[in-house]
């Protein structure tokens, strides 16, 4: 299984973003800096590159994260009255939804420290047995604030990773 993981790796790093991947804790993660990443989508009015993150506001204005060297991208939402963390899926383009098959993905914020399952809650288009949308909830995501943590996923045997730190933004201020 290691070998696997090891020829998985080798292919981002030559086919990643622009410097590659590294693996880490068996997951699938740009070695870009999120300044780094995201800049050869061109400029956004919208992008914190200045900021520390590449990317600019998702189209649920959400924070986007990598996953896997842009071969995905997820956006991280949270609905704090609903006490919801949604997260969508999308491919290199960061907009197209990417259905993926996966019965759920898993959620880590760091403060509060919270580990959270988000099922899968497919959206209209998405194939049976697949979904671009994961949801959840938990008291802890009522809180005011702007979160950060990791977004970890399995995709056909290929485990991704992709840490996000949420940065207010026009019309999402908290």
């Amino acid at each position: 299984m290691m070998r696997v993981y090891i020829g998985l790796g080798i292919v981002f790093l030559i086919v990643g973003c622009t410097e590659g991947n590294r693996s880490s804790e068996g997951y699938e993660a740009s070695s870009q800096s999120d300044a780094e990443h995201g800049m050869e989508h061109g400029a956004d009015p919208h992008s914190h590159a200045s900021e520390g993150h590449g990317h600019g506001v998702g189209p649920h204005q959400g924070t986007i994260v990598d996953w896997g060297g842009g071969v995905y991208h997820v956006e991280f939402t949270v609905d704090h009255e609903l006490k919801e963390a949604t997260v969508f899926v999308f491919g290199k383009d960061e907009k197209t939804p990417s259905p993926i098959e996966a019965a759920s993905i898993e959620l880590s914020i760091r403060n509060p420290e919270l580990q959270l399952t988000l099922p899968a809650a497919p959206q209209d288009g998405d194939p049976e047995g697949k979904a671009s949308r994961f949801a959840g909830s938990h008291e802890s995501l009522g809180i005011v604030q702007e979160f950060s943590g990791t977004i970890t996923g399995v995709v056909a045997g290929t485990p991704y990773s992709g840490d996000f730190v949420e940065e207010p933004h026009l019309g999402h201020d908290h």
